[in-house]
């Protein structure tokens, strides 16, 4: 059971759960981060520290986030691998909480 990143990242991109996944399973697009859902070992480290609480355990997550299950697998494929923190982009706090910000997501 991997962990999913689910639409409040979006724009957010927080990256401070990153900085505590110790097999590097996170992968990078323009404003999203993913979970690579063969490589994490649902070790939980990640979940409490996205300042967005946007990281679910996929059998927690909300049903309207469902279609980040197979996102995050499909994304994580196509994107680069992110081992280390990085900043969050200056108005991430302005788009924590907004809803339907799928319709923004880069790929």
């Amino acid at each position: 059971m991997a962990f999913v990143v689910t639409e409040n990242c979006i724009k957010c991109k927080y990256t401070d759960c990153v900085d505590v996944c110790p097999v590097d399973c996170f992968y990078e697009g323009p404003n999203f981060l993913v979970i690579h859902p063969e490589e994490c070992i649902d070790c939980a480290l990640c979940e409490p520290e996205c300042p967005a609480e946007a990281i679910f355990e996929e059998d927690d997550v909300p049903p309207d986030q469902k279609q980040f299950i197979a996102l995050n697998a499909e994304l994580a494929a196509l994107w680069p691998n992110i081992s280390e923190m990085k900043a969050a982009p200056e108005d991430a706090k302005d788009w924590d909480g907004k809803p339907d910000k799928i319709k923004l997501l880069e790929r």
